[in-house]
């Protein structure tokens, strides 16, 4: 099973992971500014995850494959890191389907 980690970025913003049961990060948020947006940001991956629109396939200019989860208004809620296939990409995506209706969640801010 899937867990969502809360950290504090050194800049005081908060942020979550989404790692898969193995403890492999699948998914990184962007920065938010109060703890309540982040944990709303985890709720929008909740339901987001389970749409495949809502995944943006993309290319880094490195020729990398990533993804990012986008919102209902198109906001970014989170992207992968940098994969080294196509497959593995899409393998991505799938783990976060799966882990993140159920994902538990750790808070490292407390």
């Amino acid at each position: 099973m899937g867990t969502f980690v809360i950290t504090k970025r050194a800049n005081g913003e908060f942020q979550f992971n989404l790692k898969a049961g193995n403890g492999q990060t699948i998914l990184t948020s962007e920065g938010y500014s109060t703890k309540a947006g982040c944990s709303n940001g985890i709720e929008s991956v909740r339901m987001n995850s389970q749409d495949d629109s809502r995944f943006d396939k993309k290319e880094s200019s490195s020729g990398k494959p990533y993804f990012n989860l986008k919102a209902s208004n198109g906001q970014i809620v989170g992207s992968s890191e940098m994969y080294e296939s196509t497959s593995a990409r899409d393998n991505g995506i799938a783990s976060v389907k799966v882990n993140a209706p159920d994902a538990g969640i750790i808070d490292y801010t407390v």
